[in-house]
């Protein structure tokens, strides 16, 4: 049973949401913040990412950032560029990207619900990173930024979202940058908003898709502020944080790639006798002889490759060399009835990461980045031709499904295993603690 409420939400007026409205916070670096900011002031980038209101190279995790942080959150208050809501409400965001829409209810959700595992995860968190938003959340006493949650389909809330979505939203735009477009309206009916919590309270579970330490972070602030507060009752606006959830079927999840910067000693035929102790290899280059097929065995020294996507589960694009290659796992490398063994992140993990090459821990090691789906084919060749990597590993995306049922499995997922698009955009409401 999933716990939820409406909130009086503090968010721009209409004229000003397109220059308070910003990425995530943890989608860019602080060089990155400062340029897209520039010298608009209303720009929220002012309060998630406060270091760029100190000269250039202070620390994000300077004192005095946090402190500033909740200094300009109240300014934007003072002059007007965010204001509350009189009454309590739901909202509905939702994103448009590459023509599909997808539809989100923003709510309060439960912090026990998060303890007491009915808010299911499927990464670990770290403790540093938790830390780091626990501040930002206690000094501004506010969940500035949302979580991003999954729920199961739901025909009752699909009909009410609708319902709105052929009305005139509140807020519409297209974001600079990635040019993806967001609509925002409210919910202020008592008779939808009673129905809208009736609806969660039937869920058994809720799934955080992206935004696990904003997670962590709200639901223990949300804790603390229970312990230290002798009078506390359990309805304090604390018991709840920020979140966008949407239905589990609307999601796009993309595929998150892996750049590898060496071959771990070995040479490219090593590498290649290797890889085929597990993997059925298939050059993907156009050459025309013997039938369309490539003859020059492995590795391929042709120049004519094209970029090649996996085309289904346990099919891999390697791109070494300047050539594509087809990588598919051999029956028995997987199990089926494992839900994190049967997973493309953790195969490639267990028997080319870190059997081959020796890279045993993802968070850690500084031999492998990872580069979001979104960004194609062409951004993990160019990294390679560059000669930055030695080679790029491209998989197929992880489903909804099955991050839903590792959650429910209580397992945690490899890490960067996922990645969600479009990012949800931060601004458009804000939630008070008290």
């Amino acid at each position: 049973m999933a716990i939820i409420k409406p909130f009086r939400g503090i968010r721009p007026p209409k004229e000003f949401v397109e220059r308070v409205e910003s990425r995530p916070y943890d989608v860019l670096d602080s060089d990155e913040a400062r340029a897209e900011a520039g010298d608009n002031e209303m720009s929220l980038y002012r309060i998630i990412k406060p270091e760029i209101n100190f000269p250039e190279g202070t620390s994000e995790y300077d004192p005095r950032v946090y402190v500033k942080a909740a200094e300009v959150f109240q300014e934007f208050q003072d002059k007007g560029w965010l204001v509350q809501d009189e009454q309590e409400n739901y909202y509905i965001y939702a994103q448009t990207m590459n023509g599909k829409t997808q539809y989100g209810l923003v709510i309060g959700a439960y912090v026990d619900d998060y303890m007491n595992g009915t808010i299911k995860k499927h990464e670990l968190t770290r403790r540093d990173k938790e830390e780091d938003r626990m501040k930002h959340v206690r000094v501004n006493n506010a969940n500035i930024e949302p979580v991003f949650f999954a729920y199961p389909d739901n025909e009752v809330l699909d009909k009410l979202i609708m319902r709105y979505a052929a009305t005139e939203p509140e807020y519409d735009f297209i974001a600079p940058i990635d040019g993806f477009g967001h609509k925002f309206w409210v919910i202020s009916d008592a008779d939808d908003t009673k129905t809208i919590t009736e609806e969660f309270r039937k869920m058994p579970a809720l799934y955080i898709a992206d935004g696990h330490h904003r997670s962590a972070a709200a639901a223990l602030v949300g804790a603390e502020k229970a312990k230290q507060n002798p009078n506390h009752k359990g309805d304090e606006e604390y018991n709840y944080f920020m979140a966008v959830a949407f239905q589990a079927s609307q999601l796009t999840v993309l595929d998150y790639n892996r750049v590898v910067k060496d071959l771990n000693g070995l040479t490219t035929k090593e590498f290649f006798e290797a890889l085929q102790q597990d993997f059925d290899i298939e050059c993907k280059c156009d050459c025309t002889k013997d039938g369309g097929k490539c003859n020059c065995g492995f590795p391929c020294h042709c120049t004519c490759s094209t970029n090649y996507k996996p085309n289904k589960l346990h099919n891999f694009s390697l791109y070494i060399e300047g050539v594509w290659y087809s990588l598919t796992a051999k029956p028995g490398t997987f199990d089926d009835n494992d839900p994190i063994g049967v997973l493309d992140v953790d195969i490639s993990s267990r028997l080319i990461l870190d059997k081959i090459l020796n890279i045993g821990d993802l968070r850690s090691s500084k031999r492998i980045d990872f580069v979001g789906g979104l960004r194609g084919l062409d951004e993990l060749k160019r990294r390679v031709d560059s000669g930055e990597m030695r080679f790029a590993l491209a998989l197929y995306p992880v489903s909804m499904q099955q991050i839903m049922d590792i959650a429910d499995s209580g397992k945690i997922m490899p890490p960067k295993a996922t990645w969600f698009e479009p990012k949800l955009r931060s601004g458009l409401v804000i939630h008070k603690l008290s």
